[in-house]
């Protein structure tokens, strides 16, 4: 089981010489949720860094999924594990205490329903115990987001459109992530979207430390395996940028 001391390798570390570090989320959304305890803790049994818990609300995308009663309920099952929500809500601000109440420890929020309170909403969800995440959807350009990054814990490039699982990579999200890492070279990237084993190198190559892998991980008849495979392609990237 994973700590949940999770640490901030944003720019402020530089000075202290931390170097990013690579880390496999699986996205349960493909799970079989009848079973979401059991298939959880099997993930991280298999060498998952942290779960990628994916709320939909049904009108910032059009699927819904679950809310922060059966992350609380998932909390008291795997006490030490460590939840990234990613809120594909209209509106993240609404959700932020009660996911504090439930122990999330990443916060990750989509900033085009709040383009003009982005600011507001890092503030709360930091005054509610969690990690700052910002994600933008492939439509929205990394100049949006600029100004922000220095509040932020991590940021995420999606890959898909936010949704649905199971949906083809983009390969052209790539030159934001690399723009990231150019200039913000220990902040956490976080990529979401059709990533596997067949998409692994342009995330590593891009700078990306923090993948979210669906339907490769769920789906395998050996997730250690293919956790295993992913990070070693995102170490190797990190190796070498740091030589």
């Amino acid at each position: 089981m994973v700590s949940r001391l999770f640490n901030n390798n944003n720019m402020n570390n530089c000075a202290a010489g931390q170097a990013i570090k690579c880390r496999i989320g699986p996205s349960i959304l493909n799970a079989d949720l009848s079973q979401l305890y059991q298939e959880s803790q099997r993930l991280l049994d298999n060498g998952a860094d942290y779960l990628h818990l994916d709320v939909m609300d049904g009108h910032f995308v059009p699927n819904l999924t679950f809310g922060h009663p059966i992350v609380k309920c998932l909390r008291t099952k795997l006490p030490n594990a460590f939840f990234e929500t990613h809120m594909m809500v209209s509106n993240p601000e609404q959700w932020i205490e009660p996911m504090g109440e439930a122990n999330v420890d990443l916060y990750t929020f989509h900033i085009e329903p709040v383009l003009s309170d982005v600011l507001k909403v890092c503030r709360k969800v930091k005054e509610a115990g969690m990690k700052v995440g910002l994600a933008l959807k492939p439509g929205t350009g990394i100049e949006a987001v600029r100004q922000y990054i220095d509040h932020a814990d991590m940021i995420l490039i999606m890959t898909v459109e936010p949704g649905f699982g199971g949906q083809k990579f983009m390969q052209d999200m790539m030159p934001k992530v690399q723009w990231l890492r150019q200039n913000y070279p220990f902040l956490d990237i976080e990529v979401d979207g059709g990533v596997g084993l067949n998409t692994i190198n342009a995330c590593a190559e891009a700078g990306a430390n923090m993948i979210v892998s669906g339907t490769a991980i769920i789906n395998s008849k050996d997730q250690r395996s293919v956790i295993a495979s992913l990070r070693e392609t995102v170490e190797s990237s990190i190796h070498k940028c740091n030589v």
